[in-house]
């Protein structure tokens, strides 16, 4: 991938890689202009909500939400804050 990746980039890979129930990714890369990170790509936040996450510790929720977006991470994701949830505590 040549260009940064989008929010819309990100909202496709988690939808293919997790089936989630409910799904919003914010840019919120304005919100760091002038950040020395800023440079180094956008800073995004994403809400989730997915079956693949019953179960499962907060750690291996997000090393889930990381494993689907492993492609995108070197084109230029700096920070990704996470709230990752399965169906029953939505």
């Amino acid at each position: 991938m040549n260009a940064r990746p989008t929010a819309a980039d990100i909202d496709a890979a988690l939808r293919v890689a997790l089936q989630p129930a409910r799904l919003e990714v914010q840019d919120d890369s304005q919100l760091h202009v002038g950040h020395a990170g800023a440079r180094e790509g956008g800073h995004f936040t994403v809400r989730i909500t997915s079956e693949r996450f019953a179960g499962l510790h907060r750690v291996a929720r997000h090393r889930l939400v990381y494993d689907a977006l492993r492609r995108l991470m070197p084109g230029g994701i700096h920070a990704l804050a996470i709230e990752a949830r399965a169906p029953d505590e939505a």
